[in-house]
């Protein structure tokens, strides 16, 4: 059983298999024919936290594949509470071909894999967020021809997101460079296996306070909202401690003169990026929100067929 639930899970030559699928099923959906490779295949897609990417973009990766998809609300399932989550994952298993969870906890979609006998994937986890990363070296890729040797720099908190760019930055060889305040690190256990994965690849991993010096030189500038979805009731010392680490236009300029600016949305602007940064010549930020649709469509032609 195979399932998509971290990219340190899968190796740097699995994870360009999978970039250059993407590629593919763009670049054929771009010329007009959508690819029946998934007919009369089904997701079911299970959320605990509501989402507009993640929801629409699995939604139409399986239309465009032939495929279709059915939305699971939490009133529905109240995964874990109305019904233990080993009993929802055979259930599911019984119905559908594939199982894409959006979860609170990163247990959570560990334990529907462990039950389930079809393939789960991580539509999002306290942990990681690997379909999110998988688009985002899409993106860079499509800007840059490459992964190999580019200096990738995640301004603000170590969270979900920078876990799972930290892993595709090592598995592909990139620099990685993350800059945030004290007590918002990413925890020691990432931060080791990234290094670990670096070290066979070719990339560097580099723990920084000051975002000026983390951004000089990178050809990637990455940021996330600092108050993530459940952390609300901390969003007045989250604002205050990461307000120094704000994407704007002095910060961009401060990177290489080739630099692109990348952000996973929805965006807080104003706190975390600038208007002017995240409209202007450099952002990226929306065709990296397309590519959730043709990265996760590849990630599901990798499960189905």
């Amino acid at each position: 059983m195979r399932h998509f639930l971290s990219l340190a899970d899968h190796s740097g030559q699995e994870l360009q298999t999978l970039l250059d699928l993407a590629r593919q099923l763009k670049s054929e959906w771009k010329e007009g024919g959508n690819s029946p490779k998934l007919q009369a295949k089904v997701l079911a897609m299970v959320f605990q936290k509501p989402s507009l990417r993640t929801r629409v973009s699995f939604d139409m990766a399986m239309r465009h594949l032939g495929g279709d998809a059915l939305y699971l609300s939490p009133a529905e399932i109240g995964l874990g509470k109305r019904e233990a989550i080993k009993d929802v994952s055979r259930v599911l298993s019984g119905y559908v071909d594939c199982i894409m969870a959006r979860v609170f906890e990163h247990r959570h979609v560990l334990e529907l894999a462990q039950h389930a006998r079809v393939p789960v994937i991580n539509g999002l986890s306290d942990f990681s967020h690997p379909c999110q990363a998988l688009a985002d070296g899409l993106t860079i890729l499509e800007q840059f021809g490459r992964l190999g040797g580019l200096n990738l720099t995640f301004v603000g908190d170590g969270n979900n997101v920078a876990v799972s760019l930290l892993f595709l930055a090592a598995r592909m060889g990139m620099n990685f460079t993350i800059a945030g305040p004290e007590g918002y690190e990413l925890a020691g256990q990432v931060v080791e296996t990234g290094r670990q994965m670096a070290a066979e690849s070719g990339g560097a991993v580099r723990i920084l306070r000051d975002p000026r010096e983390a951004v000089a030189g990178a050809q990637v500038i990455y940021t996330d909202t600092w108050v993530s979805m459940g952390q609300e009731e901390d969003s007045a010392r989250r604002e205050a401690a990461f307000r120094p680490y704000q994407v704007n236009s002095e910060l961009v300029a401060l990177a290489d003169r080739s630099a692109v600016v990348l952000h996973c949305l929805p965006a807080h602007r104003g706190q975390e990026i600038t208007d002017e940064v995240a409209d202007g010549p450099q952002s990226l930020i929306f065709p990296q929100a397309e590519n959730r649709l043709h990265a996760q469509k590849a990630i599901l032609v990798s499960l189905l067929t």
